[in-house]
């Protein structure tokens, strides 16, 4: 009959099992979403300060997050009705059973031993129905990402035919490494071609450099040479050596390439150099001189064996940019690809890394180098020059070839070109990069001083890095954290809590009292003594228990629900409101889902504890014996607990490597395909695996150890209780219904303590994460309040944009040194001011602190009359305008990315891109202004995101506008006609140059030289032009 019931129900629980799985996927979709969101927030947080955007993104995550709750509560709400079956069918099964057995056979035995006997088998599902739902949950997670793997592993690949064509003739053979002829290339295949008819010849052991300006397909080229983009028709062939023959292949050997954005391995300093190459101590110095690295290298604490953070986070953009070039420059390969290696490197060391790397460690080993630059200084050292236009070859040829054929473009490129060949000086670069230097210094100092703080409050571990992040995770694991336990379970109010924890202790004193009548009623049986109607009480516990189900089953889904979206909602509050910092693994917490293992502990452990309750009263004499088997099971748990918590940060800790080398491996693919290092990645990948698949296994391993102890005491605790049980039914006359009632809890006993056992580890695990969430928010928010309030205010302040700096003083943190020091200005309305300076005098300093970026321990800034410590963060952000060096474009439509706040209209707009050189490329697109950004704006070229960051600026109309080294990756022509049009566009407005390139600020009306922090020299240009011992002369000479 309990069969029947349980097949009867069978449908229901498909039913329910497939709408659980279908709420989990759209949960899933939306989870994903979110995610994405959170982590392009927290990777543009800078930007969303300085433009005081917080909010709308803070808006766009909550709506997502709305959604995805939307979907949690329709899965908590089958979750809890799983749950609820899952508990309820056994009792239901028990109650048809054995009214309908007493109902139709009244004559029948009705005996303990077939009473207890169907019971024990009962129970004995109670197990794999818990198991079912959560089976039925990774069985949907695993269908979902064998879709998506499928789908991927079902794409193109890039396809090579390795077969040598025919010999061409002698001279052909010898003089060309790489021949592209009639190619036409796409980067999607139904897209229209990014490059058209190309015809190109690649020299041999010369210097071949790729000119143009912002997104004519520069890059493009390059990686189309290498086999990147997708070949709608034309040939690419190599030159290689076959059966000691030069032939033209289309399989192409090692290409030391380094590209634009500059890709780091999670390695020290020297792997990233050497890069899987044999170590060459002379080459490996020359390499280090060639690219200046060596006083960045000495500041780092551990030299060259400094591990560098993931995508080279503790280091600035341009040691990025020269550690990503040594690489090319070291190895040993005929051919090297640079992609625009000068655009992070001010102009001293733009000159140094071109006469020592390029020209004397490249050229003269004969090696093939193709240089995509916008330095058009630098092209009287070419030997080929390749000139493109808009995705089309505008010429190629000599610089000869172009002077005699293309008079008005050599003209063109002669006006741009600030020097010529025989002024190139070897200039000396000893104070080079203070600040890059700053920063590292920084980066290592907060580091030390931060492991300090973890060690008075493991909580605040916010500050530091991924690594130090990873260890503070795991350390926290120490001891069991139930004061965590306590502000997870607080989190769901006066009303959930205490439901949550009566109905549970309701629900298993109802089922002890199920089993108990059962017991009375076969005792009275088999005495034929029915006093009491105990078929009525057994059906009204039943019912009362499936009732008693159904209420902790939601009381446990709705806890979770409340508690994720009350923590979700105040952390992502917390982040967005606090100071910067890199907060990297706080997209794994914003994940994290507790409720179903709280629900399995506080099960387990009370069945367990009801189970050794009943045994005790039907046997006091078990007592006894219990306290030796207590005593073993805690320190069994004990020793299993500390075991299984190291194995799962042994799990964690190979897991981490394995992603991190995924992640690095996904980014930096065309490098390892350029370089021809996909085997040796695959083979560090198995290798990663492997070492994670034997902590996986030793966890399962743990496991079964445990289930096997637990087997050992259950089987201790049944045979006492059996043995009890027994002598006291023989001499004391104990009822036979009894007996059969302790020895099925006796029976089950092991399996709920190996259970408790386990659920308590995981909840542990689990528990790490809210810890981690308390810690970090504790983290204190900038202070967003001002002294002064809105009415106090004029409505279109700034209107004039005159900036007083008296005795300014600014510093990164408390407890770090000053990067201003005593800093005195006064710009005019209106006035066009250049800071410049060697990389590292605190220029970009200078900007942050206008926007109180920086902590100003010292002296004020004062603009139109107001003190901007005395604003409110949000309308001081607002008011002021700032171009970032870092390009950082947010997926979406171009029109949100420039006018997120939706104040400004079309025409608007359109100006904005038309200033910025960019009308022509967005009216070109599918869509105009609601054309789709992919993420990071990775659908447009590094110059063209700097262009949009430049018109994002535009659209703001505020009378200060300062630009940090905004035109670092904008090609020299584009850049002339940019500052005409700011000369211009902004005659009215204050705007604040921060330059790399000297010659950008020549027509600025002051001159700001910077040096450690500390202003040099601040005067008009012309001024100092005329003095001979002027820095800012130097600086000149240097960039002519």
């Amino acid at each position: 009959i309990g069969a029947a019931v349980i097949i009867v129900l069978a449908p229901v629980q498909y039913f329910v099992a497939t709408k659980l799985s279908q709420a989990q996927r759209s949960t899933l979709e939306y989870s994903n979403e979110r995610l994405k969101k959170t982590n392009e927030m927290l990777r543009g947080i800078k930007l969303l300060k300085l433009y005081a955007w917080e909010h709308i993104f803070h808006s766009s995550v909550e709506e997502t997050r709305q959604k995805e709750m939307t979907s949690l509560k329709s899965f908590a709400l089958y979750t809890s009705i799983s749950i609820f079956m899952n508990a309820a069918i056994p009792i239901a099964a028990v109650l048809i059973t054995f009214v309908v057995h007493a109902h139709l056979t009244r004559k029948a035995d009705f005996s303990p031993s077939v009473a207890f006997a169907s019971i024990s088998l009962f129970h004995i599902l109670v197990s794999p129905l818990f198991l079912l739902s959560s089976v039925v949950r990774s069985t949907v997670k695993a269908l979902v990402s064998v879709q998506k793997l499928s789908e991927f592993l079902s794409s193109d690949e890039i396809e090579e035919h390795d077969k040598c064509p025919e010999l061409r003739s002698a001279d052909a053979q010898s003089k060309y490494q790489a021949v592209i002829t009639n190619g036409f290339f796409t980067w999607t295949p139904e897209g229209p071609p990014a490059l058209s008819n190309i015809d190109i010849r690649i020299p041999q052991g010369q210097l071949t450099m790729i000119v143009g300006q912002v997104g004519c397909g520069k890059s493009s080229l390059l990686l189309a040479i290498l086999g990147e983009m997708q070949k709608i028709s034309g040939n690419v062939s190599w030159m290689v050596s076959w059966k000691l023959l030069f032939c033209f292949s289309r399989k192409r050997g090692s290409v030391a390439y380094a590209s634009q954005k500059p890709w780091l391995l999670n390695a020290t300093v020297e792997e990233n150099i050497t890069f899987e190459s044999s170590f060459n101590k002379q080459r490996y110095k020359a390499v280090i001189d060639a690219c200046s690295l060596q006083p960045d290298i000495d500041i780092l604490p551990h030299g060259d064996q400094t591990q560098i953070g993931e995508r080279g986070i503790n280091l600035s953009g341009g040691q990025r940019q020269r550690i990503s070039v040594a690489r090319a420059l070291y190895q040993q390969t005929n051919v090297v690809f640079l992609d625009d290696p000068f655009s992070a490197l001010d102009i001293h060391l733009s000159d140094h890394l071109m006469q020592e790397g390029i020209l004397k460690m490249l050229r003269e080993d004969k090696r093939t180098v193709v240089l995509v630059t916008h330095k058009l200084q630098y092209l009287p050292h070419a030997d080929w020059i390749i000139a493109m236009k808009d995705g089309y070859i505008q010429r190629e040829g000599t610089l000869k070839d172009i002077q005699k054929s293309e008079t008005e473009l050599f003209e063109h490129w002669k006006t741009l070109m600030n020097r010529q060949d025989q002024e190139l000086e070897k200039t000396t670069i000893e104070t080079k990069t203070v600040l890059e230097r700053t920063n590292l210094r920084r980066t290592m100092y907060s580091r030390e001083a931060l492991l300090k703080d973890d060690e008075e409050d493991e909580e605040e571990a916010t500050e530091s890095d991924d690594e130090d992040n990873l260890s503070s995770v795991l350390h926290q694991r120490a001891k069991m954290p139930w004061r965590a336990c306590g502000k997870y379970l607080s989190a769901a109010g006066i009303l959930l809590l205490p439901l949550l924890v009566l109905s549970q202790l309701l629900k298993h004193t109802v089922m002890v009292a199920i089993d108990y009548c059962l017991a009375r009623w076969t005792s009275d049986a088999i005495s034929g003594k029915m006093e009491v109607d105990h078929r009525k009480f057994f059906s009204i516990l039943c019912c009362l228990g499936i009732v008693l189900c159904l209420v902790t089953s939601i009381a446990v889904e709705w806890t979770g629900l409340k508690v994720t979206k009350k923590l979700h909602a105040s952390l992502l509050n917390k982040i967005i409101l606090a100071p910067m910092r890199p907060l990297s693994c706080v997209c794994f917490i914003f994940n994290t889902h507790i409720p179903a293992t709280l629900e399995c502990l506080s099960r387990s452990t009370l069945l367990c504890v009801s189970a050794l309750a009943v045994i005790s009263y039907v046997t006091p004499m078990f007592l006894i014996a219990l306290v030796p088997l207590a005593i073993m099971c805690y320190f069994i748990q004990k020793y299993f607990r500390v075991a299984s918590r190291d194995l799962q940060q042994l799990d964690d800790s190979t897991q981490l490597p394995l992603l991190s080398h995924f992640s690095e491996t996904v980014e930096g693919l065309t490098t390892i395909r350029a370089f021809r290092y996909e085997a040796k990645f695959r083979q560090k990948l198995l290798e990663y695996t492997d070492s994670n698949n034997i902590a996986s296994l030793f966890l399962t391993a743990a496991n079964r150890w445990l289930e096997v102890r637990m087997e050992y005491i259950g089987a201790c605790v049944v045979l006492i209780a059996a043995v009890t049980s027994i002598t006291s039914c023989l001499y004391s006359k104990l009822s036979s219904g009894l007996v059969g009632l302790g020895l099925t809890y006796a029976l089950m006993v092991s399996n709920y303590l190996n259970w408790m056992v386990r659920n308590l580890a995981d909840m542990e695990i689990q528990l790490g994460a809210v810890k981690r969430i308390h810690g970090l928010l504790k983290t204190e928010a900038e202070n967003y309040e001002g002294l002064l309030s809105s009415s106090q205010i004029p409505q279109n302040w700034p209107d004039r944009g005159e900036i007083q700096i008296q005795n300014l003083s600014v510093r990164y943190d408390s407890n770090l040194k000053p990067v201003l020091k005593h800093v005195n200005a006064h710009i005019s309305p209106g006035q066009k001011i250049g800071i410049c300076g060697r990389t590292g005098s605190g220029k970009s300093s200078f900007s942050l602190a206008f926007f109180r970026m920086v902590d100003t321990f010292e002296g004020r800034i004062i603009i139109d009359g107001i003190d901007i410590a005395k604003l409110p963060l949000q309308t001081l952000r607002s008011r002021l305008s700032i171009i970032l060096q870092d390009p950082i474009l947010f997926s979406g439509t171009i029109r949100f990315n420039l006018d997120p706040e939706k104040k400004c209209t079309d025409s608007m707009l359109w100006e904005a891109l038309e200033i910025a050189q960019l009308k022509h490329v967005v009216k070109a697109l599918p869509g105009g202004l609601d054309a789709i950004v992919t993420e990071g704006g990775e659908n447009f070229s590094q110059g063209q995101r700097q262009l949009f960051c430049l018109a994002r600026a535009f659209v703001r109309k505020t009378s200060i506008f300062i630009m940090d080294e905004a035109t670092a990756s904008i090609d020299m022509a584009t850049e002339n006609i940019l500052q005409k049009v700011v000369m211009t566009a902004f005659a009215d407005r204050t705007v604040v140059t921060i330059a790399h390139r000297v010659h950008t600020i020549l027509n600025a009306d002051l001159v700001i030289v910077m040096k450690r922090g500390l202003i040099l020299e601040y005067d008009k240009p012309e001024v100092l032009l005329e003095q001979e011992d002027s820095v800012f002369a130097s600086f000149v000479q240097a960039d002519k």
